[in-house]
C-alpha cells in the first residue's frame, strides 16, 4: 500500500472513530455526549457498587412498600441514569403519544404544553413542576405559557443540569430549580397559582403524601394536573406474565410499586382535592406511546457497543454498562406493557384545590 492510500485509510478510520465516539447517538437536544457519560454525583469508581446496591434494594418489593429509604434510592437511580437518558432520549424524561408527521421532540413538546393549558395559568403566574428532572418539560412550559416555573427534584446532579440548560435556552428568568423531596417541599402554604407533574409522582411510596404536599402549596381555587404511571383495567394480578411485566417496570424505573388506575382519584380526594377530569391519555384515539421504544432497538445496540468501548478504555464508569443494560431490559417490559394494554404512563388527572379549603399542614 502506497503512502497516499495509507494516509487516506488512516484518515477514514480516524474520522469514523471520531464520529462513533463523539457524534453517535447524541440526545435530541444535544444536551449530553457519549464521552461525557457519568454516574451523576456518584464518583466514577463507585458507580458499579451503587448500581449493585440499587438493584438489590428494588428486587425486594415488600421492603419497598414501607421503606423510608425510597427517596435515597430514587436519588441513586437518577444519578445512575440521568446522563444516559439525556444522551439517548433527550431532556424530557417521559413518554408521549405518537403523532403522525411529527418528530418525537415535537410530540413531546405538545404533550407538555397540554399539561399547562389544562391548569389555565396566565403569563407571570407562579407554577410548580413536581419532579422536574433536568427540566425539559419546564422549559417547554415556560416558553409556551410565559409563567414562572419552579421545579423540584431530589437529585442534586439534575438541579445543576437543569440550571445549565435553562441558562443556555435563555429561560433562566422564568425557570427556577430547587433540590428537595416532593414529599416535604420547602415552599410556603398557598404560594403557587398552579402545579403539574409529568410521570414523576410514581416514585412516591404513597401517592396521597405527595398530593397532600401539592395541595398545601397551591392557592385556593388553583388547578393541578398529573400524568400518572398505572396498571390499567386489563391488568390481572393472577396472570404470571402480567406480574412479570409490571415488576420489571418497577425494578427498572425505581418505583416503590405501580398503582392501579382506580386508586388515583381516591388518593386525591383523600387529601381534599376536587376531581375536575380524569382520562387515560394513552387510550385510542391516541396512537401508541411505546412506538419510540420499538424504533430504538437498533440504536440501543449501537449505543451499547459504544458504552462498552468507553467503559473498557476508562472514559465512562464501568458500571455504566450495567445501567445501560438494565434500561434496555426495562424498555422491553415497557413495550410489553403498552402492547398488552396493562400499563399506561399517562393516566391524566386534573384536580382543583377548593376555594374555601384550609391549607394542609
Amino acid at each position: 500500500m502506497d503512502s497516499l492510500s495509507l494516509f487516506c485509510t488512516g484518515a477514514l478510520l480516524a474520522g469514523g472513530l471520531y464520529w462513533f465516539v463523539c457524534v453517535l447517538g447524541p440526545a435530541e437536544q444535544k444536551g449530553k455526549r457519549a464521552v461525557d457519560l457519568s454516574g451523576g454525583s456518584i464518583s466514577a469508581e463507585k458507580v458499579r457498587d451503587n448500581y449493585k446496591q440499587y438493584w438489590s434494594f428494588f428486587r425486594r418489593p415488600k421492603e419497598i412498600e414501607t421503606a423510608e429509604k425510597v427517596p435515597d434510592f430514587v436519588d441513586t437511580f437518577y444519578n445512575l441514569v440521568t446522563d444516559i437518558y439525556e444522551w439517548g432520549w433527550g431532556q424530557s424524561f417521559h413518554f408521549s403519544p405518537f403523532i403522525p408527521g411529527k418528530s418525537h421532540r415535537d410530540a413531546t413538546r405538545l404533550h407538555e404544553e397540554m399539561a399547562v393549558d389544562l391548569i389555565d395559568v396566565k403569563p407571570g403566574d407562579r407554577i410548580l413542576d413536581v419532579g422536574c428532572g433536568v427540566g425539559g418539560p419546564m422549559r417547554a412550559i415556560a416558553a409556551h405559557s410565559r409563567a414562572k416555573v419552579v421545579g423540584i427534584t431530589i437529585n442534586d446532579y439534575q438541579v445543576n443540569r437543569a440550571r445549565m440548560h435553562n441558562k443556555k435556552a435563555g429561560l433562566d428568568s422564568l425557570c427556577e430549580v430547587v433540590c428537595g423531596n416532593f414529599l416535604e417541599m420547602p415552599f410556603q402554604d398557598n404560594s403557587f397559582d398552579g402545579a403539574y407533574s409529568i410521570e414523576a409522582t410514581c416514585h412516591a411510596p404513597k401517592l396521597e403524601d405527595v398530593y397532600a404536599e401539592v395541595f398545601r402549596v397551591l392557592k385556593p381555587g388553583s388547578l393541578y394536573v398529573s400524568y400518572e404511571w398505572v396498571t390499567t383495567e386489563k391488568y390481572r394480578a393472577d396472570n404470571p406474565e402480567h406480574v412479570e411485566v409490571i415488576q420489571g417496570i418497577e425494578r427498572g424505573d425505581a418505583l416503590p410499586g405501580l398503582r392501579s388506575y382506580s386508586d388515583i382519584a381516591e388518593a386525591a380526594k383523600k387529601v381534599g382535592f376536587e376531581i375536575v377530569k380524569e382520562k387515560d391519555l394513552a387510550k385510542p384515539p391516541s396512537l401508541p406511546w411505546w412506538t419510540r421504544l420499538k424504533m430504538g432497538r437498533i440504536a440501543y445496540w449501537r449505543n451499547h457497543i459504544l458504552v462498552i468501548v468507553l467503559a473498557a478504555i476508562g472514559i465512562a464508569p464501568k458500571g455504566t454498562v450495567d445501567v445501560h443494560d438494565m434500561l434496555f431490559k426495562t424498555a422491553d417490559y415497557l413495550t410489553r406493557g403498552g402492547d398488552s394494554g396493562i400499563f399506561s404512563p399517562m393516566h391524566m388527572i386534573l384536580l382543583r384545590k377548593p376555594k374555601e379549603a384550609p391549607s394542609k399542614s
